[in-house]
C-alpha cells in the first residue's frame, strides 16, 4: 500500500516537529499531493490515523491538498498542463517536457498545541 509508506513518513515528520516544539498536541495538518503520485485520499487518511493513534497527533484533522501537473516544454519554453498520459506542447507539439508541478507529497502546515495552550 503506497499510502501507508507515505503516511508512515508524513507522520515521523510530523512527530519531530512536535516534539522539537515541545508540542502537547497536533491539531492540524496540510499535505500537498501531486497528482502524478496517485495518492487515494482516504486510504492516506486511513493510515495516518492509525499512526497517529495514541500519539500526541491523535484528532487531528488531515487536509490533503492536491496539486496539479505543470510541464515545462524544453523546445519553446512554454509552461503547460499536460494530460496524464500526453505530454505534446499545446504551442509547438514537441513532447520534450519537463514537469515541473505534480510529482511531490509536501507536508504544507502543522497546527501545534504548546505550552499553556489548549486545542480549540
Amino acid at each position: 500500500m503506497h499510502e501507508f509508506t507515505l503516511a508512515t513518513a508524513l507522520v515521523d515528520q510530523l512527530l519531530r516537529i512536535a516534539a522539537e516544539h515541545r508540542a502537547t498536541g497536533v491539531t492540524s495538518v496540510e499535505v500537498r499531493c501531486g497528482v502524478l503520485q496517485q495518492v487515494e485520499p482516504e486510504s492516506l487518511r486511513f493510515a495516518f490515523e492509525a499512526l497517529v493513534r495514541e500519539t500526541v497527533a491523535h484528532g487531528a484533522e488531515l487536509r490533503i491538498v492536491p496539486e496539479p501537473v505543470a510541464a515545462h516544454c524544453r523546445a519553446c519554453g512554454r509552461e503547460f498542463a499536460p494530460g496524464i498520459d500526453d505530454y505534446a506542447c499545446p504551442s509547438c507539439g514537441r513532447a520534450d517536457a519537463e514537469v515541473t508541478a505534480g510529482r511531490d507529497v509536501v507536508l504544507q502546515s502543522v497546527g501545534l498545541v504548546t505550552a499553556g495552550e489548549t486545542a480549540a
